[in-house]
């Protein structure tokens, strides 16, 4: 992925949630336009509107889950529940601040709350499979493979799942813990396994 990484700051000292949240947030929505055009290039169809609304939803709240994750390794539990929450809001920022591009036209703070809805139902489902010190096992990302190929047409769904498990999910994933392994470096904490659900408010 052509992707720039920012994975220090200039300044020391502890980052705010929001700040930490901002940088990987913007990081996710990067990867995800990324990830559009490599399987664009490899022959899959992802047009503008509701595929690509899709596409890039799924892609942030998988960046967005798999954040959490890491955080659970690096950070205390309230600041990880913190960063957590202001990282879901930040996408939603996004994917709201973006909805004409991915959408054409839709309702005011529809894109933004259709978001925080994907991001809390996904974080059930994601919670079956573990993501360790190593990364995430099998189902992690067989799930988030399994989550996109529902938005590609039905010529694309066979070897969809290949795709993103062999190249789209780990090249995110190593671009995202390199991320957290600068920007969370000096932060560190006792773990506690609990996942931070966002309210739409």
């Amino acid at each position: 992925m052509a992707v720039r990484i920012r994975s220090q700051f200039h300044t020391e000292g502890p980052r705010s949630a929001a700040t930490l949240a901002s940088v990987v947030a913007i990081l996710g929505w990067k990867l995800a336009v990324d990830a559009i055009k490599q399987m664009r290039d490899a022959g899959y169809d992802i047009d503008i509107g509701r595929p690509y609304f899709d596409f890039v939803c799924e892609f942030l709240v998988f960046m967005a889950i798999a954040a959490d994750r890491i955080a659970y390794q690096r950070l205390a539990p309230d600041k990880r529940a913190a960063f957590t929450a202001a990282l879901a809001k930040r996408m939603a920022e996004i994917v709201e601040e973006n909805n004409d591009m991915l959408l054409g036209a839709a309702e005011p703070d529809a894109s933004r709350r259709h978001f925080i809805d994907l991001f809390n139902r996904r974080g059930g489902e994601y919670a079956e499979f573990d993501y360790g010190p190593e990364g995430p096992d099998f189902g992690f990302n067989r799930l988030f493979a399994a989550c996109l190929r529902e938005g590609l047409p039905e010529k694309d769904r066979l070897w969809a799942i290949d795709q993103v498990m062999a190249i789209e999910a780990p090249e995110a994933l190593k671009a995202l813990e390199k991320t957290l392994a600068g920007l969370l470096g000096e932060d560190a904490g006792s773990p506690r396994r609990e996942r931070a659900t966002v309210s739409g408010e």
